[in-house]
């Protein structure tokens, strides 16, 4: 059976609070940054994360490697001290947010070529009905 596993890292970036998801699942890693502004509590955390999971957009999934063992508590509790003090995020996850971003950038591109490329159409085609209208007299 398949493992899935979730982390969410809140750090502070000037001037607002980041909170980046990394999904896990079969061996890829998924991305997420969401801004939330003023400093959340941790209820407002737990609230946001029930209400608005479903919503996220991840990133393409990126390679990762997978470690699986039995850990011993205190040294999880060590390694999240760790992670706590350390500010940013992975560079898998930084690599996963490049990817989603210049994704997005693709897409902004094409829709904005097609709107421009459909406006064109439009005055060309109002341009053609103005003409044929100042022909029908004649």
């Amino acid at each position: 059976m398949d493992k899935v596993a979730g982390r969410l890292t809140v750090y502070f970036e000037e001037p607002f609070w980041i909170g980046v998801f990394e999904c896990i699942s079969e061996g890829k890693l998924s991305v997420c940054r969401v801004t939330f502004g003023a400093e959340p509590k941790d209820y407002e955390i737990y609230d946001f994360v029930l209400k608005n999971y479903y919503r996220l957009r991840f990133s393409p999934a990126v390679a990762t490697d997978v470690k699986e063992s039995d850990r011993n508590p205190k040294r999880v509790r060590k390694e999240v001290r760790k992670q706590v003090k350390n500010t940013g995020i992975g560079t898998k996850s930084q690599q996963a947010l490049k990817l989603q971003q210049e994704q997005l950038k693709t897409e902004r591109k094409t829709v904005g070529r097609e709107k421009r490329e459909a406006e064109k159409q439009r005055q060309f085609e109002l341009k053609q009905q103005k003409k044929k209208e100042k022909h029908r007299g004649r």
